[in-house]
């Protein structure tokens, strides 16, 4: 641990409106500075040959302001723990972003922009977290990156609460502010709405969004789709609004962008949104204020134009100026002069709480306490317990060990047993409820399950939380956007899917999955964890927790409402699949595969077959991706290759089933949607009983023996 200073540094307030001032000063280098960075805009899409040229070259002013005079970052150390976090929501503006990061010094140069969309580039066409410095998250699919900025704004607080608590407000070395830039199109996303509501209700003081309030769309002129008050909207969530206006000659005016992206940050008790109505491709003669300046080169004549306007040389490509360039990277000074204090603080911090400093690196690391695993729940084998209900169990039990782990449900708490404590709830200040606490443990999305999704997404790329969030599974097709880019980004967040069958009963095929698991299956990246009774469950846990620091990737917990009996532990689960019950008198002659609450039709099935005369193993297969990471000889092990009357059993479409089923194999699964009927009676009727999966395997047999 560093030594501490001999006195504490000076606490930061809201800047004195002097040095507001001060900073907010716009010089013609300045000016220069944001024209260079339009040509290289237009550049760079030219170059390229496609993209997106418009909003980059509106908004440069906006970037400008941000990364050289409001933004607390150090292009130096991209992942600076005390910097302030973008997100360029608006992602098909990527050359905005790429532009200001080359300019203020981050690891691209201009060779970087001139392979912009290029295979292996570190300029893509959307941003791309992990790939570029300084992305903070991958967007592109439209109001993703808002609802990931909620998220970040969220765990900002509550990781303030973990590690500095008692800090006065704007004081502690945890409090920053998370800036978003958003276009129309973002706006108009259902899952913007969704986490703009959740921010107001959260009263996230901490996030910013400015929106690019340009009028035009890909189909032109947002009159077509719109007409709704945003600002209107806005305020009625509960944010604060403000309006900024075109200067004399049309373009953003960058002092009243200063003066008001300043006054967003000093309003603590809500978030803020800024509109700021700009010209898409200012100042270009003929394209600005077009559709088609949106999503396409303007052509070498109109570049040439634009950069004739602007004073540039229009002969040039790729091209800055040494006084531009040494100007914006004084951004390297300042963002170092910052990190320093910051660290100073910091390391005061850390004498001062040498308990939250511990564990503080125990978090960032992602590292688990000593001893938690024994605090994991065990089930008594022969009981009957549900997977849900064995779920509430583990978190019950390892949320006083955990203080990262966090996380809710879509309204259906009760439901999916996701209440990690039920007395301290993530509410603001001022919530009416007895419970509300702003750094609480248990978090209430509300019926946004997309919004859920995206913020647990932001909510992990902000810090080293371990969120989760819970619904019915057959509402993960709500999610599903953002599972994708949990997925793409390989986040560690976990999803707890409930009533994750036709076993869930009466309420009928509207709440029943049944292609869900095979669509979810689909998604590259995501690990979906189905176990079959609780002691799978708890170890389903240990295991996603342990990958978080060993291999991070989102996590589907697909889990039963009905009570399903209970079985003897077995760490091999941690494995996605193992010989549950071994075959007797002699080696197999059939396997049968399960998932879930299928697997205790398949050892009744077992049975009789043994009665039959044919040796059977039981193999019980929670997470497909997990075996599938094994090596060949596992695999092998567990699945014989020379065993080819294989049964699988899963309570949904069986599509992908047949590779582990193979040609001689049974898949036995359902092909069409539920009913409304209890449960037990819905399994009889569509096939999933013993007999059933018996007789399947004695066909299996049969033709095995054919082939």
């Amino acid at each position: 641990m560093q030594s501490p200073p001999q006195t504490a540094p000076e606490q930061p307030t809201r800047r004195a409106e002097d040095t507001f001032r001060r900073s907010a000063q716009w010089t013609a280098l300045d000016r220069r500075a944001v024209d260079v960075a339009r040509a290289l805009a237009m550049d760079a899409v030219q170059h390229a040959g496609h993209g997106h040229p418009g909003t980059a070259m509106s908004l440069a002013p906006v970037a400008h302001v941000l990364f050289q005079k409001v933004m607390r970052h150090d292009p130096t150390d991209p992942g600076w723990a005390g910097r302030d976090r973008f997100v360029l929501s608006a992602g098909h503006a990527s050359a905005l972003l790429y532009v200001q990061l080359m300019l203020a010094g981050y690891p691209l140069s201009l060779d970087d922009l001139k392979e912009f969309r290029r295979r292996g580039s570190r300029t893509p066409g959307h941003p791309e977290h992990g790939h570029t410095p300084g992305v903070e998250t991958t967007t592109g699919p439209l109001g993703q990156g808002v609802a990931n900025a909620v998220g970040m704004a969220m765990a900002a607080r509550y990781e303030r609460g973990l590690f500095d608590p008692d800090a006065p407000d704007g004081a502690s070395v945890f409090d920053h502010t998370v800036w978003v830039v958003a276009g129309d199109g973002d706006l108009q996303e259902g899952v913007c709405a969704e986490a703009s509501s959740l921010a107001g209700h959260q009263k996230l003081g901490n996030l910013v969004v400015l929106w690019d309030d340009n009028h035009i769309s890909i189909e032109g002129d947002t009159a077509t789709a719109i007409s709704e008050d945003v600002e209107q909207r806005y305020a009625a969530y509960g944010w604060h609004v403000q309006r900024v206006e075109p200067g004399p000659d049309g373009d953003l005016d960058p002092v009243a962008l200063h003066d008001a992206l300043l006054a967003a940050q000093r309003e603590r008790g809500r978030p803020s949104l800024i509109a700021a109505r700009s010209v898409i491709a200012w100042p270009a003669p003929r394209a600005r204020g077009t559709a088609a300046a949106h999503g396409a080169p303007l052509g070498d004549g109109e570049v040439a134009a634009t950069k004739t306007l602007l004073g540039l040389d229009a002969g040039l490509t790729f091209h800055v100026p040494d006084e531009v360039l040494a100007h914006t990277r004084t951004a390297l000074d300042r963002g170092r002069a910052e990190r320093t204090a910051w660290n100073a603080r910091f390391a005061h911090w850390q004498h001062s709480h040498p308990a939250r400093a511990a564990e503080y690196e125990r978090i960032t690391r992602a590292q688990l306490p000593a001893g938690w695993e024994n605090k994991l729940p065990s089930f008594e084998p022969g009981t009957t317990v549900a997977t849900r209900a064995a779920s509430g169990a583990v978190l019950a039990a390892l949320g006083p060990l955990l203080p990262e782990l966090w996380g809710g449900s879509a309204d259906l708490a009760g439901s999916n047993n996701t209440t990690i404590d039920p007395a301290s709830s993530f509410l603001p200040a001022g919530n009416p409820l007895p419970q509300a606490d702003p750094y609480g443990r248990t978090v209430h999305f509300g019926i946004r399950e997309h919004a859920m999704a995206s913020v647990m997404n932001g909510v992990v790329l902000h810090g080293s939380t371990h969120v989760y969030g819970g619904t019915f599974l057959v509402f993960s097709d709500y999610m599903r956007p953002a599972v994708r880019l949990a997925a793409l980004m390989r986040l560690p967040v976990t999803y707890v899917w409930t009533h994750d069958s036709i076993g869930l009963g009466e309420d009928g095929p509207t709440h029943q999955p049944v292609e869900h698991l095979a669509s979810l299956r689909a998604i590259p990246g995501l690990n979906v964890v189905r176990p079959a009774d609780a002691n799978e469950t708890a170890t389903a846990w240990a295991e996603i927790l342990r990958r978080r620091r060993t291999d991070p990737a989102p996590h589907g917990l697909v889990l039963s409402r009905q009570g399903l009996p209970v079985l003897a532990p077995d760490a091999r689960a941690a494995r996605g699949g193992y010989v549950l019950r071994e075959a007797e008198g002699g080696a197999p002659r059939a396997l049968l595969v399960a998932t879930g609450s299928e697997v205790a039709l398949a050892i009744a099935a077992r049975e009789l077959l043994q009665e039959r005369g044919i040796p059977t193993r039981v193999v019980s297969l929670p997470c497909l991706e997990w075996f599938m990471e094994q090596d060949r000889s596992y695999r092998d092990e567990v699945l014989p290759p020379g065993v080819r009357a294989r049964v699988t059993v899963e309570a949904g479409i069986g599509l992908g089933w047949e590779r582990i089923a193979g040609e001689a194999g049974g898949v036995i699964s359902l092909e069409r949607f539920g009913a409304s009927a209890d449960g037990a009676l819905l399994f009889r009727e569509f096939g999933f009983t013993p007999e059933a999966i018996a007789a399947e395997a004695e066909n299996a047999v049969a033709r095995a023996a054919r082939r």
